[in-house]
């Protein structure tokens, strides 16, 4: 039984890299290998970086520090979500449970490379038509963000909070075929493609950190009444 088990898993992973290989050509091959070197990479100097700040003063107000963090503010100047900045919100979270940051990372980790690899084991431009969708998801999130300072509503909260998170998701689905199609018409810019994938990563982990704490945080209240 598992020598029949490991054969059916040694077949679906053989059939996936005949589909990755036939479905892709050997220079988008090469250009994706090159988005998740830097995808990789940025992340984890974003960590490292992190941690410099944080628990030493090397480069405290260094000028090449300063210049480096200009660099990274005019590569994400164009994003449309300013939210990128998790400090405080992991400042939140550790003192609800420390524990949500490692799970909501891992957890991250998990989907981004579910849905990567649907996006690139799927046939050409499946999922290229998400694209006007999810920007008017993207835009209904603005406006129930706003309206929600208003109002103050949990549920409109949490309509904003789960929507947003699916919209995130698909963003990678979507992402990841647009930058295939963007490099068979000759775009090469692999350090902007990975920005983009960093950025769905980046938000994909923000939504969770904040649906673990809510949860964590209703548990505990729960607890001591």
């Amino acid at each position: 039984m598992a020598s029949t088990t490991n054969r059916r898993s040694s077949f679906s992973i053989n059939a996936a890299l005949r589909n990755f290989n036939s479905t892709l050509e050997p220079e988008v091959q090469q250009h994706l290998k090159q988005v998740y070197t830097c995808l990789t990479m940025s992340t984890l100097a974003a960590a490292a970086g992190a941690y410099v700040h944080l628990f030493t003063n090397i480069l405290s107000g260094n000028f090449l520090t300063s210049f480096v963090a200009i660099g990274f503010l005019l590569t994400l100047f164009a994003t449309p979500d300013e939210s990128l900045g998790l400090g405080p919100l992991l400042d939140t979270v550790i003192r609800i449970n420390p524990a949500i940051i490692s799970t909501a990372f891992l957890s991250t980790a998990v989907l981004f490379t579910c849905f990567s690899l649907c996006a690139l084991l799927s046939p050409r431009g499946q999922y290229l038509f998400l694209g006007a969708p999810l920007l008017s998801m993207f835009s209904l999130l603005s406006i129930l963000f706003l309206a929600n300072i208003f109002i103050g509503s949990v549920l409109v909260f949490q309509a904003y909070l789960y929507l947003g998170f699916a919209v995130m998701c698909g963003f990678v689905l979507y992402d990841t075929q647009l930058i295939i199609e963007k490099r068979r018409i000759g775009d090469k810019d692999f350090v902007w493609h990975s920005v983009d994938l960093f950025i769905d990563f980046v938000n994909i982990f923000r939504y969770l950190l904040i649906i673990l704490a809510q949860k964590e945080d209703n548990q505990s209240k729960k607890r001591k009444n």
